[in-house]
């Protein structure tokens, strides 16, 4: 019996999905990790194992979506759940795009560069072994502009309708997407003018009579509204209703996106991503204007992509918007350096305009040879990147691979934890998880934790040694210092407020100092 196709996409999908998962935790066992996956770990840890009231930390952790992709692997293995997440992920994103593909295309040599391209670049490499949300942007990114690019073939609101639903799926990946709806007015506007019934062709002329024209200008309106509502308003009304579930649950609009205790990007923003230190290790420089060079020089197909629809001024327009996205994102976070997970956006897109066009170019054999020129180079220039990158867990990425070295800062949250671990299953231990949500991670056991989400923990602050035999202090050295409370200052102030307690340092490594409380 013949087997369709489906049936090895199934079969290539599940082997990438094996291969991934078996480099992801050869990495773990070397000790990479970062602060999203360390993040995930200690709210899942929370959800299932933790005791008080945990609706907050189940509704507001943010992004929200991965979160609930990584805390579904958690059942298999907590500690390994963010990487078999990104695994699996990353393996689906894979059947979707080859699944497209095939129905389109009957050329194998196409479907053979998709796998390659899975297989080798380290951008995928990286977004499958990470244990990072990146798998679940790029899922939902392509399933956005698939369905807007099924559109302008077809004419049908039905496409923009789950187009929509994708962006809301989208944003609840990454907030900063968000921000695509902005670039996105131009496209509509054209859509909009090339529905009005005039016999002018040229764009600027129809647009000229159209504002001209107060009839005209009233139908231009109404349609680019009409447009833009049935794509954006679905996204708008979600991020409202989302932000009052944090006003309601946590006093605050913009919880889940500033508070620490919500979102791991707050710290890694501000300590990994900072673009103060080692600035010069990229050709060329993270500025406005220049990063959509980088985003070219990153991946060069996006170009050959953008020429395949040279005679399709919707498509066009469509894939520039990535680009306003990422200028838009340094010119706002000018002192955040852009994430590797932003410019694999391009090859994503990249290799879905090839999807909807290769087959209707004449020359297969020119452009097959470009393709594989292209994607030789772009392999070579995804290494580069990452291994350049002076985001610390990025490089690390590459440097674990090269050299199997692990990392110092996680060394100490392995370190305090396992001393934690030894303690008694009656002790209990005062921490902010704020910034010690990567030492929570390594704990086994989170109930011997007073953590900030449970109606004790003001009380614990307030009088530790009433609740709490142990207290877990940021040293000087901590570059998260800034983000708790629980430093050297607070047990200074407790001594004050309390002569009487005793407090005795009897765990000390270079980022962290664990207290015993006697009274």
């Amino acid at each position: 019996m013949k087997r369709s196709k489906n049936f090895y996409l199934i079969l290539i999908a599940l082997i990438l999905a094996v291969y991934y998962i078996f480099v992801g935790v050869y990495l773990n066992k070397l000790g990479y990790t970062n602060h999203e996956q360390l993040f995930y770990i200690e709210k899942a840890k929370i959800v299932t194992h933790g005791i008080g009231n945990k609706l907050r930390v189940m509704g507001l952790t943010s992004p929200l979506l991965p979160f609930y992709g990584s805390y579904i692997f958690s059942f298999i293995n907590n500690t390994l759940a963010p990487v078999l997440a990104s695994a699996v992920g990353t393996a689906l994103l894979f059947f979707m795009m080859a699944n497209s593909l095939v129905k389109r295309n009957k050329d194998n040599f196409y479907l053979a560069l998709l796998v390659i391209l899975f297989t080798f670049h380290p951008g995928l490499i990286y977004t499958a072994c990470s244990g990072k949300s990146t798998y679940m942007v790029l899922i939902f990114f392509y399933l956005f502009f698939l369905n807007m690019l099924r559109f302008y073939n077809s004419n049908t609101t039905y496409h923009i309708s789950i187009a929509s639903i994708f962006f809301v799926l989208l944003v609840f990946s990454d907030y900063k997407c968000v921000w695509l709806a902005l670039f996105f007015i131009p496209l509509v506007l054209s859509i909009s003018l090339h529905s009005l019934n005039l016999s002018e062709k040229e764009p600027v002329f129809r647009l000229h009579l159209s504002f001209n024209n107060p009839s005209l200008r009233r139908k231009l309106v109404n349609k680019t509204f009409s447009i833009y509502s049935i794509i954006f308003i679905l996204p708008l009304a979600s991020v409202a209703l989302y932000k009052v579930l944090n006003l309601t649950h946590a006093d605050d609009l913009n919880y889940f996106l500033d508070s620490p205790y919500a979102t791991w990007n707050i710290i890694a923003d501000q300590f990994e991503y900072s673009n103060h230190a080692l600035a010069s290790r990229y050709d060329i420089p993270e500025i406005s204007i220049l990063v959509s060079l980088k985003a070219i020089v990153f991946c060069p197909m996006v170009v050959l992509a953008i020429y395949l629809f040279k005679q399709n001024t919707y498509q066009i327009l469509t894939l520039l918007t990535p680009f306003g996205l990422i200028e838009f994102l340094k010119v706002k976070y000018d002192k955040v350096n852009l994430v590797y997970g932003y410019y694999l956006l391009f090859l994503v897109l990249a290799l879905l305009c090839i999807i909807f066009r290769a087959r209707f170019i004449r020359n297969q054999n020119a452009l097959k040879l470009t393709l594989v020129i292209v994607a030789v180079v772009q392999i070579y220039i995804g290494y580069i990147f990452l291994a350049r990158s002076y985001i610390h867990e990025e490089s690390h990425f590459v440097e674990v691979l090269r050299e199997r070295t692990a990392d110092k800062v996680d060394e100490q949250n392995r370190e305090i934890a396992d001393y934690l671990n030894k303690l008694g299953k009656n002790d209990k231990v005062l921490v902010d998880d704020a910034v010690a949500y990567t030492v929570g991670s390594y704990v086994k056991d989170i109930t011997k934790l007073t953590l900030p989400y449970q109606e004790s923990y003001l009380s614990a602050v307030e009088a530790p040694e009433k609740y709490d035999g142990y207290v877990l202090i940021a040293n000087d050295e901590n570059p998260m210092l800034g983000y708790t409370q629980l430093t050297d200052f607070y047990m200074t102030g407790i001594r004050r407020k309390n002569p009487k307690l005793n407090a005795y340092k009897i765990y000390v490594t270079d980022y962290w100092t664990l207290y015993r409380l006697l009274e």
